[in-house]
Parts: C-alpha cells; structure tokens; sequence
C-alpha cells in the first residue's frame, strides 16, 4: 500500500509468531496440535513475584513511572549484575524496558545511521537482522557451524569486521541453537575486537541461568573489562522467572547510551508496566533457589529429545549446552516426499509439512539463517515432548 513507510518493506513479519500462530488456529479448528515453536518456560511464575504484583496493586503502585524503570528495580538490576556477573555498576548504570527485545530495539535505533554494519553470527534469533535493517543499517552474517559447536570463532569475526561495523551482536546461551560461550572462548573473540576500536558489543543473555552438565556462565564485559566500555549487556525476568507476558527487560552500559535509549523510550513506550516492574524486584532480590530444579527438568528434556531425534531417520541433533532448544539438522529429509504427498523442498517445506500431516509445530532454520534445520523449543511438558517426538519419528520413517 502506498502510504506504507519504506522502513516497514525493508523487514519482514517474525517466521516464530506466524508457525505460533498457525498452530493456534488449528486449534481453534479442533486439530491436536502439539506447539513446539515458541520459546517461553513452561513453569509457572514463582508464587512469591506473583504475590508482590498483587501487593504492587493493593499499594497503589498503578501510575507512570521514570521513563528508564523505578528506582527499586534498577538497584535491583544492579545488585543482581554485581553478585551474579561481577560487573562493578550502580542503578545509575541500569535501564528497564517492557521486555528484553525493547532494549534491543533501543539501543541499535539510537545508534544507527544508514551504512552501518552489525555483525550477526548465523544462525541468529530471527528479529536481530530485521531490526538491524528496520534502523536502515546492515546486518553483516558471521558464519558458525554444527561442528564448531554453532560459535561464532575469532577468524569468522575478525573477517565480518569492518571500518563500518558499530555492534557486534552475541547471544549466549544462544536461541536457536542452545550454544553457550566459556570464558576462554570469549576471551578470544576480547582479544579480536580490541584491534577494533569502533565497535560495540550488544551481549544478550536473556538465557543466563539456563546452563547445563555443570557449565558456568560467562559474559563479555566480565571476561574482558577493558571492554566494558563498549559493551550493553542485555538481560530479563521472562526466561530466568517464567515471566515472558510481564514485558520486563533491563541491561547495563555506557551512560551516554542509556541515555540516548532513554530519550528514544520516552518519546515511544514511555515507563514499561509498573505492577511488572515491582513484580520484576520480588524476581531479582528474592529466593533463586528454584532455578536449580528447573535446570534439571530442562537438562533431562534436552537429552531425551536429542536422543529421539538422533534414532530417527534423516535427522541430526547436537546436544545444546543452554537455553531450552535444539536445533537439528533435517537435511536427510530435503528431496523426499512425505508420507501425506509434500515434497520436502526444504526446511521450510519440511516445517509446514510437520505442523499439517503430524500435528507438530516447529520452526524452520531458514527463519534463523541456517536452512536444512527445524528449531525445536523442549519447554513443554514431558507427555507434549513424548507425543511430539513420536510424530516427528513417525513422520521421517514415512518420507520416501
């Protein structure tokens, strides 16, 4: 339509909200659909965050509020950066928006010129590259690979790197792919962007406490603060609480930055939800002990999925060291024919084919740079997990 903006063409619609979308109207038409696609934690919200909202309401506490967050949930927020990821910072040094896909936003909207670059390693979370392209910039893809382990290597970034680079853009625990950095491997990736003055690090750790088999977390203005300077180190409650429709992220990093983020925020959403935000400190201050508990329902998931996905025919799964999903290789299926006729031209055929014949929804590794792959999210419960792996190996058994 013609008064359309230009930015709106250069974008396009989000591939997990529409397979989420399509397996929700298949609902609505009676279909048993089990939906794999989306990637929020089955749990419910801790009671005692739930029950600070309802105290927030009782207290009044229903008006705007400072446009960057409350002054108890950015303490908070700085309290959680300097106990769990020894980052030296004050509430003076922390920003809150409604989710952590807002800071995201923020940040490369307020910094942006058309031009620009930002390195995004492949695969990547699918809205990186379009709000890159949304802000007139261009996205600059860093290969990975399964063998590799899907990180981003020193020689792969230092060849995406270039005069016009402003961000790098690293994910860790990653979405798709579950891959998480060490501190060693960080500290490789530090050693190459010290040659490379201009460029600033957006670090996403909205899966921080999604770690498995013993690992550590590590993040870059940690591993190398030297850096800290060029770095926003992004996080959230909704992966670490269950808290994904509460719409609260935070982050750290350079003043001038927040600030520009601040004006930006102030002239769009204004203050994130504040009933969320004083829920968001009950997350934050309080007991954290249940995190443990969900690691191990999340790691026993993990390898029951990997292992079902490894037995069935034309497909390949990595075991992911975070966050909840695999991402697996179905390129033995491309070429074939479904038992229910499809030609399986690609993932993308093979992902529609899965959500209409076996009643399966998964999203397509096209969506996230990487075709010949079907990203799997194993926060479901273990009956939801058990008929979908049946369907999935009942599927690749029948394609010919």
């Amino acid at each position: 339509m013609a008064f359309l903006s230009d930015a709106l063409a250069r974008i396009q619609p989000s591939p997990t909200v529409a397979i989420s979308q399509r397996a929700r109207e298949l609902q609505a038409q009676g279909r048993d659909i089990v939906a794999l696609s989306a990637g929020e934690p089955d749990f419910d919200t801790p009671l005692h965050v739930r029950e600070a909202a309802i105290a927030a309401m009782q207290a009044g506490h229903t008006r705007y509020t400072n446009v960057d967050g409350i002054r108890e949930l950015k303490q908070a927020v700085a309290d959680k950066f300097r106990r769990d990821n020894g980052l030296d910072v004050t509430a003076d040094d922390c920003f809150v928006a409604s989710g952590g896909k807002q800071i995201l936003f923020n940040a490369l909207m307020a910094t942006l010129n058309p031009g620009d670059e930002v390195v995004v390693p492949v695969p990547y979370w699918v809205s990186y590259p379009e709000i890159v392209r949304l802000c007139g910039a261009e996205p600059i893809f860093a290969p990975t690979n399964a063998a590799g382990g899907f990180k981003l290597s020193p020689e792969a970034l230092a060849a995406a790197l270039g005069p016009q680079t402003k961000w790098l853009i690293l994910n860790s625990p990653s979405n798709p792919t579950g891959a998480a950095y060490s501190a060693d491997e960080l500290e490789a990736l530090a050693e190459v962007l010290r040659r490379h003055g201009q460029v600033h690090i957006l670090s996403d750790d909205i899966y921080e406490p999604l770690v498995y088999d013993g690992a550590s977390f590590a993040t870059l203005a940690a591993v190398a603060p030297d850096l800290a300077g060029r770095c926003l180190t992004l996080n959230g409650v909704s992966k670490s609480h269950a808290m994904t429709g509460w719409r609260i992220g935070y982050c750290t990093g350079p003043r001038p930055l927040l600030a520009a983020m601040l004006k930006l925020q102030s002239q769009s959403t204004t203050n994130a939800c504040s009933i969320a935000q004083w829920a968001a400190v009950a997350a934050l201050n309080g007991p954290q002990d249940f995190l443990a508990g969900w690691r191990l329902v999340f790691a026993a998931r993990r390898d029951k999925v990997v292992a079902a996905l490894n037995a069935a025919p034309g497909l390949f799964c990595l075991k992911p060291a975070g966050a909840f999903y695999v991402f697996f290789s179905c390129a033995g299926l491309i070429g074939k024919t479904s038992a229910g006729g499809t030609r399986l031209d690609s993932d993308s055929a093979a992902a529609m084919a899965l959500i209409e014949e076996a009643g399966v929804a998964l999203v397509p590794g096209s969506a996230f740079g990487s075709p010949g792959h079907l990203r799997l999210s194993y926060a479901a419960s273990d009956a939801a997990l058990d008929a979908a792996l049946q369907r999935i190996a009942d599927f690749a058994e029948g394609c010919r």
